[in-house]
């Protein structure tokens, strides 16, 4: 092989060494009569081929950030046809699987769509709207598990950001809220994409952020505020301190016996983070609530974290780190939270949670994926009981 050949084959690896690597997929979302749609996920942007056909690749990030995102993406031209497409694409193939047969048989647009010839109108009109205001759309629901209930929250669609508001849910879906989450039930199960409880470093931080870009330490901080924001994706429970608050006084209540008999426990469930871990959450006893309060978080089907977020995820976690994001968080004159949580070690695997109920017994486990894809295990990393 002489020296052009060599450095042509070294200019090859290169290229392959470095090209994006596929992270899941392909996976079959779709099928029509004459079509189909393969989604796959890569590690950076490139053009991907799959049965002769080529698309780019483009990057999805956390939305409905804050009220400077929204503006942003809006002023984009390609933003409300992808948006509308999200929406619609959700409703049929996630929402209405969440409905029960009453409210399928009340829902105005399901009636529209399946008498009309076409309903993709009806449909994209719906979608137009609910990507534009919360008014008449509704992700969130509720259903009962035996003796238990399982309330599940839209933490992402629902949001109110507008003229300097900010709330994960809009008045309306606030009302449903509190009317679901009572007590008299074995267990009180509260289903939201995003983790009410953060870890402790990184719930300090986001609260700190959501206040330092409302002002509370001037224009100048805001607008750095507002950067850091979108650039690091805070924007879980901690980054809408009322709401976080709200939502935790009504745990209190219901864990206290002011809204019926307390369940045994109350457990918020999540994901969303590339993680896992539980969190043992309580209040102080002056609160008098008796149920077990608990979050699980597991990330089964998620992009992997690199060493240096694995590495901050856990440094969040650490009494020095929650030091620090605290006394900045009460610098800017964050309240501090009804309850206080900790933490166990986070695990970074793809990694599946069952949780089991037994009339007021609850047990949770979470299992991680062991093996190769060819021939692939379950491997029991963490059981606990919890009531």
């Amino acid at each position: 092989m002489d020296q052009a050949d060599t450095g042509r084959t070294s200019e090859a690896r290169r290229r392959a060494d470095s090209a994006p690597s596929l992270v899941v997929g392909p996976l079959l979302r779709y099928v029509g009569e004459s079509e189909a749609t393969v989604w796959v996920e890569t590690d950076g942007a490139c053009e991907v081929a799959v049965l002769g056909r080529r698309a780019r690749s483009f990057q999805h990030d956390d939305w409905n950030t804050s009220e400077a995102w929204v503006k942003q993406m809006r002023a984009r031209p390609w933003w409300e046809e992808r948006i509308v497409g999200a929406f619609m694409s959700y409703w049929i193939y996630q929402h209405l699987g969440n409905l029960s047969p009453d409210e399928l048989a009340a829902d105005k647009l399901l009636g529209e769509v399946t008498a009309a010839d076409d309903g993709t109108e009806a449909l994209r009109a719906f979608a137009l709207k609910a990507s534009h205001e919360t008014d008449g759309s509704q992700w969130s629901y509720c259903r009962r598990l035996g003796r238990s209930r399982l309330v599940v929250i839209d933490s992402r669609a629902g949001r109110v950001l507008k003229d300097g508001q900010r709330s994960m849910l809009d008045a309306a879906e606030w009302e449903w809220l509190e009317r679901q989450l009572t007590g008299g039930f074995d267990h009180l199960l509260i289903a939201t994409s995003l983790p009410l409880l953060l870890a402790p470093g990184l719930h300090y931080l986001e609260a700190w952020n959501e206040a330092v870009c409302s002002g509370a330490w001037g224009q100048r901080c805001a607008s750095i505020g507002e950067h850091l924001r979108q650039r690091l994706d805070l924007e879980h429970w901690a980054a809408f301190e009322a709401s976080f608050t709200r939502l935790v006084e009504l745990i209190r209540a219901v864990g206290a016996g002011e809204l019926g008999s307390p369940p045994a426990s109350i457990g918020v469930l999540s994901g969303d983070v590339h993680h896992g871990y539980v969190a043992e959450a309580a209040f102080a006893k002056r609160a008098g609530v008796q149920s077990i309060v608990y979050q699980a978080v597991c990330s089964p089907f998620r992009h992997p974290l690199a060493l240096h977020e694995r590495t901050a995820v856990r440094a969040a976690m650490s009494r020095p780190a929650t030091a620090i994001t605290h006394a900045l968080a009460r610098g800017a004159g964050v309240n501090e939270p009804a309850l206080s949580w900790r933490s166990d070690r986070p695990t970074f695997d793809n990694q599946v949670a069952t949780l089991a109920l037994t009339g007021r017994h609850a047990r949770l486990t979470i299992e991680r994926t062991h093996g190769n894809w060819h021939e692939p295990t379950l491997e029991t990393v963490l059981e606990q009981t919890l009531t």
